[in-house]
């Protein structure tokens, strides 16, 4: 199965035409899908068994600045029996209403989301909706802002021991 039959079976599936072919050319194509049908898109590539992707190897948070006032979240997923390979990327505005991003976590669907979206939790500020624990990974849990913002400041220092140098 090709990407395009991929993205024309959600088309069909989602009776949207918001899913797009971002790079079909790549060793993993990459699909951009609308943050609101995230969830039910992978269920989905997770429970069909044209499809079954079983794994999802790695999800990635990118802040595009405040310029563009937007972050991205980026998804690899992998159907091992298929050996196949498909990133998905969902495009979020960087606040609403003053709050930071926020999305509907995977880690119902595959385990291996749950410490993914706590490190982008943790470095970039994106909140996972139903996250069954979601809080800091990498850093303390008092550390102030995410280090991976384009707009982060740095703090002078963290109970008295210098951070800047």
């Amino acid at each position: 199965m090709t990407t395009h039959d991929i993205v024309e079976r959600l088309k069909s599936k989602f009776n949207t035409d918001a899913i797009l072919v971002v790079n079909e050319k790549t060793a993993q194509p990459i699909i951009q899908i609308p943050a609101n049908l995230l969830l039910d898109i992978c269920q989905f590539l997770h429970e069909d068994e044209l499809l079954y992707f079983d794994f999802m190897a790695c999800l990635t948070g990118i802040d595009n600045g405040p310029e563009k006032g937007s972050m991205e979240v980026i998804y690899h997923l992998t159907s091992i029996p298929y050996q196949r390979n498909l990133t998905l990327k969902v495009i979020l505005p960087r606040q609403i209403d003053g709050q930071p991003p926020s999305i509907s976590s995977l880690s119902s669907i595959w385990k291996t989301a749950d410490w993914h979206e706590r490190e982008a939790f943790d470095l970039i500020g994106i909140s996972f909706e139903n996250h069954p624990d979601l809080r800091r990974i990498l850093l303390p849990k008092d550390w102030e802002g995410h280090p991976l913002r384009k707009d982060y400041e740095e703090q002078d220092s963290y109970h008295g021991i210098k951070v800047k140098y």
